[in-house]
Order: C-alpha cells, then structure tokens, then sequence
C-alpha cells in the first residue's frame, strides 16, 4: 500500500510547448502511445477521414488542424504518473497557454529543426523564466532538412538567453539523416522510419569507437564528420548541472522525429529522470509543501461545453499539496463556503474518468456550477490561505457583438457568459448609456472566430461582429474618488464596464491615456484588474 508521500513523490506534471506547427501535439500524442495510454497516434491534419490528434477535442481544432484550448493528459509510464498540459501554439490563445503554465513544474520545448526559436516560443518562454520553470528541449523534423546543429543552439541561446547542453546529437537531416550520437553511452543510435502511428521500429546501437561499423551505417563522410563535431562539442557546450536545469539556467537538448517516432522514448526517460516532483506553491500564508500540507488545490482553467450532451462546466484544478477525496468536503476560499467537489474527473481529452481520489501534482476537473473563478483557491475545511492569482492579459482586439435573432437574446447572454467566465474572452458593456450592446475584447484576433463558431454551434445564436478601433484599455484603480460619467476623455475614448460593474476607459491612441490622467487629477490607471 503506497503511502501519500509515495503517490505524489511519483508524479510529474509538465506543459508542452512550441510554436504552431512545430510537431507539439504529435509529440504529445507518441509519449501516450509509449505509456500505452493509446494504440494508434492519430494525425493532427490530413483528410476528413483521418483520426484527429486525441488532444485536440474541440469541433473547430479539428477542422483547422490547430489546438485552440489546452487539454490535460494523464498516463503511467515506468513507474511515473506523468500529467501533460498540451497547450494551444498559436499565439492567439496563448493567454490560455500562460494560464497553463501556471500549473506545471516544468516545460518541454519543441522546436522545429529547420526553422530554430519562432515568435511563440520566444514570448511563451518569457513566461517560463518569469517562473524558473526548467525547460526540456525537443528538436524535432529531424527526418527533414534541418538548419546546422550548432547553429540551432546557438539560435536557442541567443534568443532565450539560456544555456544549452546537448544530451545528443544528430547525423544528417532530411535525406541523409542517420541517428543520433549519445553522448553519455557514447554510441551511435541507428534512425529507423517506423509505421507512424505505432511505437515499434528497429533501431541498433554502435559504438563510436567501432570506426568500421559506424561508417558501414552512415557513410565515411558523415562518420568524419560527426567525430569532428564530438570533439568541438565537448570542447564548447555547457557541462550537464542539474541544479542549473531545474532552476532553469540550462536546459538539456535532445533530436528526433516525432512523426516517425525516432528520438521520443530517449528524450522521455532523460526526462523523468532530470523532473522534478511536485512543486510547493507560494499562498498568503507562506509556502505550501506538497507532501507536508492536507488537501488544497487551485483553478486555472474553466472550459463549458466540453460535453454537447450535458452542456457542462469543467473547472480544472491543479492539486498542490495531499490528497485529494472525493468523498470529504474542501473549503472554497474565494467563496467563502464549504462543499464537496461534484463530479471529480480526470479527462483524456473529451473522454472522462470519474475519479475517487487524486494526489499533489495531478490535475483533476470537477463540474462547475457558476461558482469558480480563475485562479481560486480549494482547501481542507479547517484552512484558509489562499494561492497567488493568476494575471488577467489585457485584451488588445475590440468588437461590438449583435445576435441577429432578437428571440434568442436569452441564450446570446447565457452564451456569452459562459465562454467570458473560461477566460478566452472578455466582455464588456457601454456605461450608463442604457444600451445593452455587448463589446468583446480579445487578446488575439482568432478568438473572434472561436467566439462565432461556438456561439453558433453549442448555443444555436448567430451573430454578427462590429471590429472596433480600440487598442489599449484600463481599468480605473481609484473609481471611489470619481464621477465615473464626468470624467474628462479624449475624442477617441469610450467608457465601458465589466460584467461585475467595473468601470474601464478603451482607447483607440496610447498616448491618450497619458492625457486622460492629466485631465483628471489623481485619476490611476492600470492594465490589470485588481477584483
């Protein structure tokens, strides 16, 4: 009988990241095929036949071949429970992404061999420094044309501003590509194009030294050449420390393919075994210890409608310290009541798992009856600190949004609502003016048509949208001190409040904010909302 301490010292939690099209969700979808969590892979584009990727559940993401929300995956593999975020690449969701990342202890990066750090990883990155996660390098397409290997780590170190220490690396791209060079066993391992959807293929190990061998299996010039980059490599890469990795100054590097598969089991095991357990998590109260503390958990995600049969709630929360029973009540801080977490699940993607109990580091979605918020705080009854909340981005796209049936107001409402409370969108309505016209705001443009297809598809409400020429908004941090309707504007300024009645200035200029404050003496204004 494993003890608490056993179960969640086992755990691993991890999100995945990259820019689109790297080959994140395909990767994603080889580590559950080696944890025997799936049969057969399924490609994440191809005809309207194919088998869609098992993370990418939502009607819209498979029809654009894109992850447009993240999904939570979990499977054992060697004796590890691992939890993968799979996150949305397209940097129009990433605010979903940031979310994210705010429940994992560490980051796997997938980057594209032949086009090295994109936009999206480097603003995804940004992300993961800010909270020292450690970051795992996957450099995938190896079976494609690839840029020179120095030159991508290079790229990687410039770019994000951390080292690179390669656990092994490449012969050839494209055409020409071989193996790979394990630099601890010191051997070559053979590249084998296996059936894509399965994990079997045939790959050989050779010694380096076995100088006959190793040319019989790449040729004379890449053998040459690959002893060369050996000696530059362990002359000039940084020396393996895993203090540095886990405080994320350094992070380990491996290639592969994970279409064909080559590479994904290798960088898995180096990965569990340089990841760490669970993580405690700063509350107002202190540290919370994963092992040491009972029951508390938060909220990072909430996503309604993952099921059309039940038009249900998920409230995604990641469990930070002790374990979890379904069958005992948790206080819900924020709301200042206690209950018992309804309907406690594990999700594979749409399919779900009704669970009795989970640890410190798994991720569990509970149904959600309108009374969970991102970034709230679960605990034992006879707790009461709360974790430190998750940043709202301020949206940077604004539209005016009319349903064009009048009857269906109700559900437009209810619609609308529901999808702002995930946090994909934000809405807002003009002030005082009586009109009760709905402004959506948006931190990238493709939300706008996620809002439309889902409008249409789960609430049956058509609308249309009215793209506005904001670009900055704020919140007004000191609105105590003034007569919201008197307050002195520019020309290009629209006053507009939130759905809990917050007042909040849009700007189409940046510098008209500047003048805004100078009109209206000691007016603050901020970028984030503090409620």
């Amino acid at each position: 009988m494993s003890s608490i301490k056993d179960e969640i010292n086992r755990r691993r939690t991890f999100a995945i990241i990259s820019h689109p099209d790297a080959g994140k969700t395909t990767l994603t979808e080889k580590f559950l095929l080696y944890g025997g969590a799936i049969n057969l892979a399924g490609s994440v584009k191809g005809k309207a036949t194919a088998r869609h990727a098992v993370s990418d559940w939502m009607e819209i993401e498979k029809q654009r071949g894109i992850s447009v929300t993240s999904s939570v995956l979990q499977f054992e593999y060697d004796g590890f429970c691992i939890n993968i975020l799979d996150t949305p690449g397209h940097q129009d969701f990433s605010e979903d992404t940031y979310r994210t990342l705010m429940a994992a202890d560490s980051a796997v990066m997938v980057i594209d061999g032949s086009k090295g750090v994109e936009a999206q990883t480097r603003k995804l990155f940004k992300v993961c420094v800010m909270r020292h996660i450690p970051i795992f390098t996957f450099i995938n397409k190896m079976d494609r044309d690839a840029m020179d290997t120095f030159e991508l780590l290079d790229d990687i170190e410039k770019e994000l501003g951390i080292a690179t220490c390669p656990l092994n690396w490449p012969i050839g791209s494209g055409k020409n590509f071989k193996g790979v060079y394990d630099r601890e066993k010191k051997c070559v391992i053979s590249y084998s194009d296996t059936e894509k959807g399965t994990k079997e293929g045939k790959t050989e190990e050779i010694s380096v030294d076995d100088g006959e061998k190793l040319k019989s299996l790449v040729g004379e010039e890449a053998a040459e050449n690959l002893l060369s980059e050996i000696e530059l490599l362990d002359g000039a890469s940084a020396e393996f420390d895993l203090d540095e990795v886990r405080a994320g100054n350094l992070t380990p590097v491996c290639f592969g393919s994970a279409l064909t598969n080559f590479g994904v089991e290798i960088f898995l095991k180096h990965f569990l075994n340089m990841t760490t357990t669970p993580l405690p998590r700063m509350s107002d109260s202190g540290l919370i210890d994963p092992v040491n503390n009972d029951f508390s958990a938060f909220v990072f995600k909430i996503q309604a409608n993952m099921n059309k049969a039940h038009r249900d709630r998920v409230a995604f929360m990641r469990i930070v310290s002790g374990k979890f029973d379904a069958t005992k009540e948790v206080r819900h801080v924020q709301g200042g009541k206690t209950l018992r977490l309804s309907q406690p699940q594990q999700i594979m993607a749409d399919e779900r798992k009704i669970l009795s109990e989970a640890y410190g580091g798994d991720i569990i979605g509970v149904f959600d009856p309108g009374i969970f918020s991102i970034g709230d705080t679960v605990c034992a009854p006879a707790d009461k600190f709360a974790f430190e909340g998750i940043p709202t981005f301020a949206p940077e796209h604004f539209a005016r949004v009319r349903q064009l049936d009048t009857m269906k107001r109700k559900q437009f409402v209810k619609g609308i609502e529901q999808i702002a409370q995930e946090g994909a969108i934000q809405i807002f309505q003009e002030y005082n003016t009586g009109l009760e016209e709905i402004i959506v705001g948006v931190v990238g443009v493709l939300q706008f048509d996620v809002l439309k297809y889902r409008l249409e598809n789960e609430y049956n409400v058509d609308i249309k949208l009215e793209n506005l020429p904001y670009e900055h908004i704020r919140w007004i941090e000191n609105k105590e001190q003034f007569d919201i309707p008197k307050l002195t504007g520019t020309s290009d300024m629209k006053k507009v409040k939130d759905m809990k009645g917050n007042p909040l200035l849009l700007f189409v200029n940046s510098w008209s904010i500047g003048m805004t404050v100078e009109r209206n003496k000691g007016l603050i204004l901020t970028e984030f909302s503090k409620n």
